[in-house]
C-alpha cells in the first residue's frame, strides 16, 4: 500500500495531522515536544485510494542525545519509505532553522513533497507566504486540530500517488500484541522478529509511549506486530502521558488476536505480570508467554523444565498458554515464538464440529457426574454447540444453569482441550436454560383449576 510520511522538527502538530489523515486518535497528542518517538502506521482512505500514513518524531538536525539519534533516523527511514511526504511545519512560529534544514534534506531526495503549514486558522492565514522560500511548492494552510484545509490536503496526496491495488487490503492479517512490565525487552523482540530497527529501544524504562503497529508477511502470512509502552501498577502511573500510554496498550491487547507476555528471565514473576496475563483472559485474547534475557541466565537457547517451573507456578491460571524463552540480543527463540504464536492463532479461531463436540461432553458426564445441590436437583447437559471463535465459545443448554459451578466449568473445559487442540486460547462456557419445544407445550396437560 503506498505510504505517506509526516515529517517536521518537534511541536508542529505531525501527531495531530496523523490522527485527523487517519480518522481517529491514533497517535498521543500532547503540548509536550518530542512525545512521538517510533514510526506510528495507519490507514487512511480518500476518493477511493487507500494509503498507510507514517507519523514520526520530530526531526532534529544536531541531535546530541542518543534518543534523539534514534529518534531522527525512524524519521529518515519513512522518508525512505514514503511515496509522498508531507513537511509540517508551524503557522504560528513561521520558519525557524530547523525547518530550513529539514526543507534542504527533503529537496536532495526525490520524493514529492507538500509544505503543510499547520495551526492556520484560515485559508488566508498571512503566516503561509514565507514557506514559498523552501522551493518545495506551494504551502497548503491546514488546522488539524479543526479540520480545516484536510480536504484540499487529501486531494494533492492522492493526486501523487502511485496507482494500483495492496493485496493487504483483501489479505486476512494476524495482529500480535507484545505486552509486559517496563524494561523487560518487548521493543528489543520486536526489532529481532522484523530483523531491524524498527522501534527504538533504550535503557530507561517508557522509551516506548504509543502502541506501534508494525505490518510485516512472513511466508505468505500477513501480520500485524503491535509494541507497546511498558504496563505498570496503577499507583505508580502519575504522568498524563504514562496513563494514556498505559490505556494504549491495553486497547492493543483488546484488539490482537494473540498476546505475547514478555516477562524477564532471572526475574520472578510478579503480580503485575500476572495482572496482564488476567487481563488477556478477561478480554478472551489467546496468549504466548516469552521469557526473554534468556542469555543471561542460560548459556544455549532451550530451557529445562525444573527452569521454567517458577514461571509455570506464578502463571498456572493461564496453564494453557505456551511458554518460549527468548534472547532478543542472541536471536534466540524468535523462530519458535513465532511458530507458537502461528499454532496459539489456529486454536484461537477453531470450530468444532457439534457432533464430536456433543460426543466428548457425554463421555465427560459419564465420567464425572454433574453436580446437585441440596434439593436433589441435578445438572443435566442435553445439548452443547460452538456459535462462535476467536475465542472458542461454547453454549451448553442445561436443565438448570445455576448448577454449572466453576468447578465442574474447569472439568469440563479440560475435558475439552484434551479432545481438541486449544493451546494458548481460553475457552468460553455458556450455560443456558433448555427452552421448552413448541410440540411439548401444546400437549402439556391442562391446568385443574380446583387445584388453584
Amino acid at each position: 500500500m503506498p505510504i505517506v510520511a509526516i515529517v517536521g522538527r518537534p511541536n508542529v502538530g505531525k501527531s495531530a495531522l496523523f490522527n485527523r489523515l487517519v480518522g481517529g486518535r491514533k497517535a498521543i497528542v500532547e503540548d509536550l515536544p518530542g512525545l512521538t518517538r517510533d514510526r506510528l502506521y495507519a490507514q487512511a482512505s480518500w476518493r477511493e485510494h487507500s494509503f498507510h500514513v507514517v507519523d514520526t518524531g520530530g526531526y532534529v538536525t544536531n541531535a546530541a542525545e542518543p534518543i534523539q539519534r534514534q529518534v531522527r533516523a525512524q524519521a529518515e527511514q519513512a522518508m525512505g519509505e514514503a511515496e509522498v511526504i508531507l513537511f509540517v511545519v508551524d503557522a504560528a512560529s513561521g520558519i525557524l532553522p530547523e525547518d530550513r534544514e529539514v526543507a534542504q534534506r527533503l529537496r536532495e531526495g526525490r520524493t514529492p513533497v507538500l509544505v503543510v503549514v499547520n495551526k492556520a486558522d484560515r485559508a488566508d492565514h498571512p503566516g503561509t507566504f514565507e514557506f514559498y522560500e523552501f522551493g518545495l511548492g506551494d504551502p497548503m494552510p491546514v488546522s488539524a486540530i479543526h479540520g480545516l484545509g484536510i480536504g484540499d490536503l487529501l486531494d494533492a496526496v492522492v493526486e501523487l500517488l502511485p496507482a494500483g491495488v495492496s493485496a493487504l487490503e483483501t489479505a486476512p492479517v494476524l495482529s500480535v500484541a507484545i505486552v509486559g512490565r517496563p524494561n523487560v525487552g518487548k521493543s528489543s523482540l520486536l526489532n529481532a522478529i522484523l530483523g531491524e530497527e524498527r522501534v527504538l529501544v533504550d535503557p530507561v524504562p517508557g522509551t516506548t509511549r504509543d502502541a506501534v503497529d508494525t505490518p510485516f508477511v512472513l511466508n505468505g502470512r500477513h501480520f500485524v506486530l503491535i509494541d507497546t509502552a511498558g504496563l505498570r501498577r496503577k499507583a505508580r502511573i502519575d504522568q498524563a502521558v504514562e496513563r494514556y500510554s498505559a490505556g494504549r496498550s491495553l486497547s492493543a491487547v483488546d484488539r490482537c488476536d494473540v498476546a505475547v507476555l514478555v516477562i524477564e528471565a532471572g526475574a520472578p514473576a510478579v503480580n503485575q505480570d500476572q495482572e496482564i496475563a488476567r487481563y488477556t483472559v478477561e478480554q478472551g485474547r489467546a496468549l504466548v508467554i516469552a521469557v526473554n534475557k534468556w542469555d543471561l541466565v542460560g548459556d544455549t537457547d532451550r530451557a529445562t523444565p525444573a527452569q521454567l517451573a517458577p514461571v509455570h507456578r506464578a502463571l498456572r491460571f493461564v496453564d494453557y498458554a505456551p511458554v518460549v524463552v527468548t534472547s532478543a540480543e542472541k536471536g534466540w527463540g524468535i523462530g519458535r515464538l513465532l511458530e507458537r504464536v502461528l499454532v496459539v492463532a489456529e486454536s484461537f479461531a477453531r470450530r468444532v464440529p457439534t457432533g464430536p463436540l456433543n460426543r466428548v461432553v457425554e463421555q465427560a458426564e459419564q465420567a464425572h457426574q454433574p453436580p446437585a445441590d441440596r434439593s436433589g436437583r441435578h445438572l443435566k447437559i442435553y445439548y452443547a454447540t460452538q456459535p462462535k471463535a476467536k475465542p472458542p465459545t461454547f453454549i451448553l443448554f442445561v436443565n438448570h444453569p445455576d448448577l454449572l459451578g466453576s468447578d465442574y466449568r474447569r472439568y469440563l473445559e479440560s475435558r475439552l482441550r484434551g479432545a481438541f487442540d486449544f493451546t494458548g486460547t481460553p475457552i468460553r462456557l455458556v450455560a443456558r436454560a433448555r427452552e421448552r419445544s413448541a410440540a411439548a407445550s401444546k400437549h402439556r396437560a391442562p391446568i385443574d383449576r380446583e387445584t388453584l
